[in-house]
Parts: structure tokens; sequence; C-alpha cells
């Protein structure tokens, strides 16, 4: 990638904390992250009923504005006792107009009463190609582990204060974004993006 239009990739997203990690990801590689909100470019409301339909969704709207690569998740905490819930509803658990203590708020609420604590987050992950928009790459992942009682931690974004990891004894939110991006849904599935997009060379390694 030899331009400076080449190697810019637009992340699906205005929330800063997912683009810092995405970011970090991508650090070691030659391109240059930009996301929706560089652009100008707004979102569109999340009407797919799962996670793969609202990522293509994204991945869709921005391509009918740019023609650089995309790369667009959808991501969501799936709790067992809740019968999935919040899924595809979890950036708006709690109401479109409130934010992330207010959604842990209603989580912690309704699974006081709850001994079944495991739950896990989904990722889906689309890398796009705008000038081929029938051959999107589909990455889904999956990060496992449990429900807090309270929260517990200051890093990281979401639900994160509240996601126990057994074997890391932490919670989401007590891991750095290196440590954090090493072990999730997110990460595992960038990680896998990057290995795909490496081997069909459209992205290359820094040059010292």
């Amino acid at each position: 990638m030899s331009s400076e239009n080449e190697n810019k990739i637009v992340v699906a997203t205005n929330n800063k904390g997912k683009l810092k990690e995405i970011r970090n990801d991508f650090d070691p590689f030659d391109c240059v992250l930009i996301s929706q909100d560089d652009l100008k470019i707004e979102s569109i409301p999340e009407t797919g009923d799962s996670f793969k339909s609202n990522a293509l969704q994204k991945a869709d709207h921005l391509a009918s504005f740019t023609n650089y690569p995309i790369i667009a998740d959808d991501s969501g905490l799936v709790v067992d006792a809740l019968n999935g819930e919040p899924g595809v509803y979890s950036a708006r658990y709690a109401g479109d107009e409130l934010n992330d203590d207010d959604n842990i708020d209603l989580l912690l609420h309704r699974m006081m009463q709850e001994k079944n604590r495991k739950a896990y987050f989904h990722c889906s992950l689309i890398y796009l190609d705008p000038n081929d928009t029938s051959n999107p790459i589909l990455i889904e992942t999956q990060w496992h582990g449990t429900i807090c009682s309270e929260k517990s931690g200051d890093e990281g974004f979401g639900y994160d204060p509240i996601f126990f990891i057994p074997k890391l004894d932490k919670t989401s939110a007590e891991l750095s974004v290196h440590e954090k991006n090493k072990y999730s849904h997110r990460g595992q599935a960038m990680k896998l993006l990057i290995e795909r997009l490496t081997e069909d060379n459209l992205i290359s390694l820094k040059e010292n």
C-alpha cells in the first residue's frame, strides 16, 4: 500500500474506547485507522436482530460514503440467567439516552437474585471493501466469564467493570488495553482479521 489513500481504514464507530483498542491492535502495521466521525459520517440506528446483521448494516452504511476499506463490528454482552439479555441491545439496555453506568446498574439489579452468573461477550466483525461489497470478511468470536455483584476497575468501557474473567482473576476493567486485546472477544477477532489481511497483502508491517 503505497499511497496515502490506500493505507487508511475507516472504523464504523464513534466510541473512543473501542477505537483506542482497535488502533492498538493495528499499531505495528502500515495503515492509519480513522473513525466515521473523522469523515463526519453519522451513525445509523442498529435495527438488526443479530450482531452479524448490525455489523453488516454499519459496514454497508459507510460504504455509501467512502472508498476506504471499512471495519465494522457489533458486540455485546450475553447473560445466561437473563435469557441472552442485553444482547444486541447492550449499548442501549437502559434506554437510548442513557450511559454505560445506567446499563450496568440495570443489569446488576436484574441479576440480584440470580445464582447463575455465567455470561459472555460476542463480537461479529466485518471487513468490507466498498469496491467489492459482495465479499465481506466475517469473523465471530466470544469471550466467556461471569457477572460480578459490583463494579471493579477503571479501564475499558461498557460492561467491563462487572465482567469477571476467572482464569485472570480480574474484571475486564482491571486489564490494560494490551491485556484486554490479548483475551477479549474483539481482540481475538481483530487478531484473526489481521492474519487474514496480512495473508491477502492488504496490510503490511511498518518498516523499521
